[in-house]
């Protein structure tokens, strides 16, 4: 399951895929068309241009855009500032569960986590923001 964080992060990103011509995107422009609260949006914003995932301007006519291709950037790369996949808790109480200390669902869980790290490093925002048979 992905943070409230991550989620807002993804339907920025969704958002800003999808507008290109109106590039550079106002926080507050984003905030508002994809329902996310505005001060909490920009900490995300900041967080992806940190991370190299947006490029953003300064000044009235300033916002935020992709800084690469929608179809090159994948979601683990949106979400990777904001979640930590190489950590995560035991869902079943063996605090951070591992192959060296595995629980009793370990080998099974593993299966379910590694599935979803192979749906993030394999998706596109691109894959996501536009319906495959017309490319909108």
């Amino acid at each position: 399951m992905l943070t409230l964080t991550s989620e807002y992060a993804l339907r920025a990103m969704i958002y800003l895929a999808q507008h290109p011509e109106s590039w550079p995107v106002p926080g507050r422009k984003i905030a508002e068309s994809a329902e996310i609260p505005a001060k909490y949006l920009s900490k995300i914003l900041r967080d992806l241009v940190r991370s190299g995932i947006l490029d953003s301007s300064p000044g009235k006519t300033g916002g935020f855009r992709l800084r690469r291709l929608a179809e090159e950037t994948t979601l683990y790369e949106i979400l990777a500032p904001f979640e930590q996949f190489d950590r995560r808790r035991c869902p079943f109480g063996n605090g951070e569960c591992s192959d060296e200390d595995p629980c009793l669902a370990h080998s099974r869980w593993k299966q379910v986590v590694d599935s979803e790290r192979r749906f993030l490093r394999e998706t596109t925002i691109h894959d996501v923001a536009f319906r495959e048979e017309d490319g909108t």
